[in-house]
């Protein structure tokens, strides 16, 4: 299972992508990556065990709250698992 997350809000320039992947280390089931978007949001994908990545996206929300307005969360198929959890471009 894969879940793609677009936050939008206050989430770039305040350490957004460096704290979920502090985060995903935490959740070492979880592989996948974190990226800034142009229109100033943030898009995650997440990967693994639907529970795994309910309580890291849980974990993301508490950490991030304040600059979280709002949270667009998709499932998503993926043809290749992914390893790891990184920040892309």
């Amino acid at each position: 299972m894969a879940k793609v997350v677009y936050y939008s809000g206050d989430v770039q320039g305040v350490g957004f992508r460096a704290t979920t992947v502090w985060i995903a280390r935490l959740h070492p089931d979880v592989h996948g990556w974190v990226r800034n978007l142009a229109d100033g949001r943030v898009e995650l994908l997440a990967h693994g065990v639907a529970d795994a990545i309910e309580a890291f996206l849980a974990d993301v929300r508490k950490q991030m709250a304040e600059h979280i307005a709002t949270e667009d969360v998709m499932e998503r198929d993926l043809g290749e698992p992914l390893n790891g959890f990184r920040i892309v471009s």
